[in-house]
């Protein structure tokens, strides 16, 4: 009997990952218009993602913990990515270039996303527990943006390169840059709001 993406049977998890894995390879091509061919197949931030959710991420929920660190270490030192056996990826993320991300055991990443070369979802060594972001659907993040702490980004964000936000939420349908992070734009209004003065009075909306 085949279960579904939460069941046990071994045939059935491997369909779903099998299907999961062709829609890693579409997104790409949806994303990158250099892509041509098979050219897509090569992308690193693929091989980064089979190695997780095939290998090294079911290796630690079956507590073969020292084992599926090997595994990451591996695919860091192949793609120079960084993702930690313990962290949680949705479907359909795209990464660009990929180089330098950094992806810490208690993030959570939604559907949809798009990440470019140099994020780091890590933690600021102040927590315990849940200590690393949670990013929703459909979410942009722009090179070597930082985000630290257990922070919640909602769906339908941008987050502008180099942008820094640090133990802040972030609303859905906005656009954020800067360092510290602020909202340039939300649900389709420019507006400048900190971060940190989210439901305090301090937002402005530009006319």
């Amino acid at each position: 009997m085949l279960l579904d993406k939460r069941g046990c049977s071994t045939i059935g998890q491997l369909i779903w990952k099998g299907i999961e894995m062709i829609r890693e390879i579409k997104v790409i091509y949806e994303n990158d218009p250099s892509v041509r061919g098979l050219e897509g197949l090569l992308n690193s931030g693929l091989h980064a993602l089979i190695l997780h959710k095939c290998i090294s991420h079911p290796l630690y929920r079956i507590k073969l913990r020292s084992l599926a660190r090997l595994i990451s270490q591996i695919t860091r030192f192949i793609t120079g990515i960084e993702i930690h056996p313990g962290a949680i990826i949705g479907r359909g993320l795209f990464v660009d270039h990929g180089m330098g991300i950094v992806i810490g055991e208690t993030a959570e990443i939604g559907d949809d996303c798009i990440f470019f070369q140099g994020v780091s979802l890590g933690g600021t060594g102040k927590h315990r527990g849940k200590r690393h972001p949670t990013i929703g659907n459909n979410v942009l993040i722009g090179a070597n943006a930082t985000l630290l702490g257990p922070v919640s980004v909602g769906n339908n964000v941008k987050i502008g390169a180099d942008t820094v936000i640090i133990n802040h939420n972030v609303p859905d349908n906005c656009t954020v840059v800067g360092a510290p992070g602020r909202i340039v734009r939300q649900n389709g209004e420019k507006v400048r709001i900190d971060l940190a003065g989210i439901g305090d009075g301090s937002e402005k909306r530009e006319s």
